[in-house]
């Protein structure tokens, strides 16, 4: 374990400055984090088609979103869904982070965003044209508004970014990494200005479909029982749809331009399991091995982290492994730790899952505050940390980890540190 300051103090430190998201608990950043200190759920009746003859009831949906409007009808109707979204989010981002571009190197400005599944709902509508009219007679923008790395480029051409575009591609650990890659870029001196996240519209049928036959989904039709993080009735994620987007920035080159601190970023893991294609590595070895890759990257030890904004799916399999990861690298402390999962008011946003938390992590921080695990009733043996439950909490926190665990072992963690000046 590096020692804290010990072969770091050379290295450029990095500030998230700016944050957007839409997502089921609101359409701005502000707006989803007063849902969630107040334990609002954002999951509902899915009325995004008719589910009349399918298993799962409930998403995550937003709602009350006019993309159109927001984007213009023209432009929004050449890109998919999860890239309006990325943009709607991107957007928000850029206005508060007030970043002037014409006072920056094109060339030091970057994006990385992630996508799980990217344009899956038009790949469903242009094989129904197609089949119907034959593939020939699909619409010339499929494949730009298919390919997930198409929101990052979107971004990069919106906002005149030059530097590394790139769109990583890691199912429910994306949006994790795509902020650790970012953080990365920035301290190691590639760039000044990353702006990061990810981006998930998958509730459409073939999708939902897809994770229903794989017995993933929660086939519930109580939306307060549905997401039911570390509870020991839990019985499978819900899926929803959203995007976050952090505009992360070096040290010195945020406070010249006078801009505003969320909270600092100091660590990173990524590994992988290679273990299975969708189940995680016995007792969470894959994600205890990530989070302590996290904390050694931050040079820190792991007393001193406050709160773990925990990947906690509702899978039987996730939490209880999560739980075990938690005890091996904290040992004692994990007692100690505040550990809960915005998921449970979220859904389960796949690869913008891990950018949305980073936002909720990030505020926590700033405001002192630890989001609750809603709709927590019954408790699992296996499952035995302070989640928060029902209730989320006014405390002095200033070290916090957020967990991303995703289908193929990927792992990924970061740890933000409170800003204080």
């Amino acid at each position: 374990m590096i020692e804290e300051g010990e072969d770091n103090m050379e290295r450029r430190r990095v500030v998230i400055t700016g944050l957007g998201t839409v997502n089921p608990t609101g359409n701005t950043a502000a707006e989803s984090w007063a849902a969630v200190k107040e334990g609002q759920c954002g999951i509902r009746a899915i009325t995004r088609y008719d589910t009349s003859n399918m298993k799962v009831k409930l998403a995550g949906e937003i709602q009350g979103l006019d993309t159109g409007a927001l984007l213009g009808k023209r432009e929004s109707k050449k890109m998919d869904r999860f890239t309006q979204l990325a943009l709607i989010a991107a957007d928000e981002c850029m206005r508060d982070a007030a970043l002037d571009r014409e006072a920056e190197e094109p060339g030091r400005c970057g994006v990385i965003f992630s996508s799980g599944i990217g344009g899956f709902e038009t790949v469903g509508e242009a094989h129904r044209r197609g089949s119907e009219r034959g593939y020939d007679a699909v619409s010339p923008f499929v494949i730009p508004m298919i390919i997930s790395n198409m929101a990052a480029g979107h971004m990069a051409i919106r906002y005149g970014f030059q530097g590394m575009c790139s769109c990583v591609v890691t199912a429910c650990a994306g949006g994790t990494n795509a902020v650790g890659d970012a953080f990365r870029h920035i301290r190691d001196g590639y760039a000044e200005v990353m702006l990061c996240g990810g981006a998930e519209a998958a509730i459409v049928p073939l999708a939902m479909g897809g994770f229903t036959a794989m017995k993933a989904l929660c086939e519930g039709t109580d939306p307060r029982r549905a997401s039911i993080p570390f509870d020991a009735e839990r019985s499978g994620f819900v899926m929803g749809e959203g995007a976050g987007a952090l505009l992360l920035e070096e040290l010195d080159h945020a406070q010249k331009r006078g801009a505003q601190i969320y909270a600092e970023v100091i660590g990173y893991g990524a590994n992988c399991d290679a273990y299975h294609i969708t189940a995680p590595a016995p007792n969470g070895a894959g994600g205890a091995v990530c989070m302590a890759q996290a904390l050694s990257d931050a040079g820190i030890a792991p007393e001193t982290v406050d709160y773990i904004n925990a990947h906690g799916t509702s899978t039987p399999l996730n939490d209880a492994g999560e739980t075990a990861a938690i005890r091996t690298v904290f040992g004692a402390h994990a007692d100690k730790l505040m550990v809960s999962s915005t998921k449970s008011m979220t859904g389960h946003l796949l690869g913008a899952a891990g950018a949305v938390e980073a936002i909720f992590t990030a505020l926590a921080l700033k405001e002192g505050f630890v989001p609750a695990t809603m709709g927590y009733q019954v408790p699992d043996p296996a499952c035995d940390l302070d989640i928060v439950p029902n209730q989320g909490r006014q405390a002095d926190i200033r070290t916090a980890l957020s967990n991303s665990l995703g289908f193929g072992g990927h792992n990924a963690a970061i740890v933000l540190k409170k800003w204080e000046g």
